[in-house]
């Protein structure tokens, strides 16, 4: 499994990269914010959503800390994706946020 800081991924979005960032926590979380772009698919989704998730473009997977972000990448790979965590998860994002 590939990771990533949070810190990397914000300069990934500064240099305007063409990639995915999804976010797998629940709704609640969400409502609290997200990065401005992300995909929201709850971690109990991400099975029977895989249809619509392009597989050619990178995704980045976040979750509160990194631990469902994980359990997320290891589904996507197993399903021919390219998956990376994001370490720290939104504990550690530094970024803009979207309600």
């Amino acid at each position: 499994m590939n990771f990533i800081t949070t810190e990397e991924l914000l300069q990934k979005i500064d240099a305007g990269e063409q990639f995915s960032i999804i976010d797998v926590r629940e709704n609640e979380e969400v409502a609290n914010g997200m990065i401005p772009g992300a995909k929201h698919i709850p971690l109990g989704q991400v099975d029977s959503s895989l249809g619509q998730i392009d597989k050619s473009v990178p995704h980045y997977i976040i979750c509160k800390a990194g631990g469902r972000s994980a359990m997320a990448c290891e589904i996507l790979e197993e399903n021919g994706f390219t998956a990376t965590n994001v370490v720290g998860g939104m504990l550690e994002w530094d970024g803009e946020l979207q309600f």
